[in-house]
């Protein structure tokens, strides 16, 4: 008597064991998409410098500029980002921010660099939502609606 044919395993561990195969291909395909989109930004430009090099450049060279109004107001509009991604988004936002107010020689940051640079720094396929949120806080975009064409 052959081994192999008595000793079959159920039917329902084999599901199990296929089911968890697709969930790890699917976990570790999702992981690897961020992770590509993160060596990107770490490539770097034609000017020598990569993308978080400059994110990092404008958020030290703006240091000083920031206020407690200007960091509170920074906090506020970061809120709707999942907190996971919070800390990303934050020092993105404030590279953006801190671009901006370097841009206009500015003794420190404002509402407007705030909301300039939040517009700026938000990909264009998430505007829906920035304006929805802007709206939600009765925050007044009208003098930037041009920057979200």
């Amino acid at each position: 008597m052959n081994y192999l044919t008595t000793q079959a395993a159920p039917d329902g561990f084999m599901y199990f064991i296929m089911f968890w195969v697709f969930v790890l291909i699917a976990f570790m395909s999702i992981g690897g998409y961020f992770m590509f989109r993160k060596f990107i930004k770490v490539l770097p430009k034609e000017d020598g410098k990569s993308k978080l090099d400059w994110q990092n450049h404008y958020v030290e060279a703006s240091r000083h500029l920031w206020t407690d109004e200007s960091k509170q107001f920074l906090e506020m509009l970061v809120e709707p980002v999942p907190s996971p991604f919070r800390d990303i988004a934050r020092h993105t936002i404030a590279a953006k921010i801190g671009e901006v107010a370097l841009a206009d020689n500015a003794s420190a940051v404002t509402r407007d660099h705030c909301i300039r640079g939040y517009i700026l720094a938000t990909p264009r396929r998430d505007y829906k939502s920035l304006t929805s949120y802007l709206d939600k806080k009765q925050i007044d975009y009208a003098p930037y609606k041009h920057l979200l064409q």
